[in-house]
């Protein structure tokens, strides 16, 4: 398939931006100026004050001489690459691959992509309506070389598409600066009456290297595309992404919810001939007003089973906004781990693995919760309560060691003990009340102490005496003594709670 890229010159960025922003200013003379070495320069200009020829670079005192009602506005630095990196993503809805062209335009390849609208006449018509019905004045061509579709672009005048192949013919009558030269080299071309490509197109190499260095050759290699030309897109393409564009714009729940199982089967179709599942995925739906709705699932572990994933996406559809219609879907799988047939077949099996039902119920919960209100825990080895369990990584890791049975432990542990207030008949006796954040708990039972010591070489501290004790409603609650009554007055703390 040969490659095909469309360039889009937007003949007045900043400006037509201004009129979206203030539409008053539609129609009227207005430019936007910065500071240069104490004057005030135009780096922009709207379409009637071109009209009344007050153009780029030109001294804002000197345009008012000539038109005294011009307005004037600041322009604020990196607004351009802003505004085009804005365009840029909102033209992702035509390809995965878009590139800015500073100062004003873009680059999109588009190969394999304009069938999906009909041809590639539809498709560039597509992209200059809307682009038309949102305030921008621009031009756009489509051809197999990046250079060819920028020059037919910004100087071509009898037709948008070229056909493949057809590069030295569509160049043949545009001016030299269609081949993206620089101003010294121009300004050759221009003194040897050079002035057409075909001035110069057939010339022998090494005399217009001599003449003019390896730059023309280069450009002119690279439109002809005998010269590979690299584009560096907005963002990197997703490894596993598939598309759904719409022929006509999406509004139902039923409409999102067929794209989303289509989506998912391409993908975990494509999943499967790699052994691999995905672990987090991610929904774009682009709107046809350039809102862009998203949604993602995760997993506790990796999964290609469609009806599983389409369950977890089921859940947030009504986080979607369709508003006017839903144009563009992109379903997204950031984070893909290896998964064998084997491991596959698990998540088919009726009721022959647990753990493979507690990982489908994890991620429905998740899905209403969020993932990061589920924890799984594991016993450690160390005896200080703090540093007795650790938060697990996965639902695969094994523990290194076995809870404790021997003893009994809070259900709920404080991840750091509280301070509280005791009343203590005689010492190493359990306290016969206590009162923690303002309340007052008779204790009615208790047991212990439990003596622990401080791991001596992991932190240096005194030891602690735990007490189980149980109030007057029945109630369990686990305490401690830190240090002892022969050296000062000890403090007490609460650290857990029992079932």
């Amino acid at each position: 398939m040969p490659k095909r890229f469309v360039a889009i010159w937007f003949r007045h960025l900043t400006t037509d931006r201004m009129v979206r922003r203030r539409p008053e200013l539609k129609g009227t003379a207005f430019v936007l100026a910065a500071t240069e070495r104490g004057r005030m320069v135009i780096k922009a200009s709207s379409i009637a004050a071109q009209a009344q020829g007050i153009h780029v670079d030109m001294v804002v005192a000197d345009c008012r001489a000539i038109m005294p009602t011009l307005q004037v506005f600041d322009d604020k630095p990196g607004q351009a690459e802003k505004l085009l990196n804005a365009l840029a993503e909102w033209c992702l809805r035509y390809t995965p691959v878009v590139a800015i062209d500073l100062p004003d335009g873009l680059i999109l390849d588009v190969s394999g992509c304009a069938h999906l609208w009909g041809g590639e006449q539809a498709y560039l018509k597509d992209i200059l309506i809307k682009l038309n019905n949102y305030g921008y004045n621009i031009r756009a061509a489509m051809a197999d070389t990046v250079g060819t579709a920028w020059a037919i672009s910004r100087y071509g005048q009898i037709k948008p598409i070229i056909e493949s192949g057809g590069q030295v013919e569509a160049l043949l009558p545009l001016p030299a600066a269609a081949l993206r030269l620089e101003a010294g080299i121009l300004a050759k071309l221009d003194k040897l009456g050079l002035y057409q490509v075909r001035s110069f197109i057939k010339m022998p190499r090494t005399a217009l290297r001599r003449r003019f260095g390896q730059e023309l050759l280069s450009r002119l290699d690279q439109a002809l595309g005998q010269e590979i030309e690299a584009l560096q897109p907005i963002r990197p393409i997703e490894p596993y992404q598939e598309r759904l564009p719409c022929m006509d714009p999406i509004r139902t729940a039923t409409g999102i919810e067929i794209a989303i199982r289509k989506l998912l089967e391409k993908l975990c179709e494509r999943l499967t001939k790699e052994s691999k599942g995905l672990r987090t995925c991610v929904l774009k739906a682009y709107r046809v007003d350039n809102n862009i709705q998203q949604i993602d699932i995760g997993t506790n572990r990796a999964s290609r089973n469609v009806e599983h994933l389409f369950k977890l996406f089921e859940i947030k559809i009504v986080r979607i906004e369709p508003d006017l219609g839903i144009e563009l879907f992109i379903l997204e799988a950031p984070i893909v781990e290896e998964l064998t047939s084997a491991q596959d077949a698990l998540w088919n099996s009726a009721g022959k693995h647990n753990d493979m039902r507690i990982a489908e119920l994890l991620d429905s919960i998740a899905g209403k919760v969020g993932i990061a209100a589920i924890h799984r825990y594991l016993p450690d080895e160390h005896y200080w309560p703090e540093r007795s369990v650790k938060l697990a990584s996965s639902l695969e890791e094994k523990a290194i060691t076995n809870w404790r049975e021997d003893i009994p432990r809070p259900v709920h542990l404080l991840s750091k003990p509280e301070a509280i207030e005791v009343t203590v008949p005689i010492p190493d006796y359990p306290p016969m009340l206590f009162r923690y954040k303002g309340k007052l708990y008779n204790v009615s039972k208790a047991d212990g102490p439990e003596r622990i010591e401080q791991e001596w070489w992991i932190e240096k501290g005194l030891y602690r005496d735990y007490y189980c004790v149980e109030d007057e409603h029945g109630a369990r609650y686990w305490l401690f003594r830190l240090g002892h009554y022969d050296s000062g007055e000890p403090k007490w703390f609460i650290h857990g709670f029992f079932a």
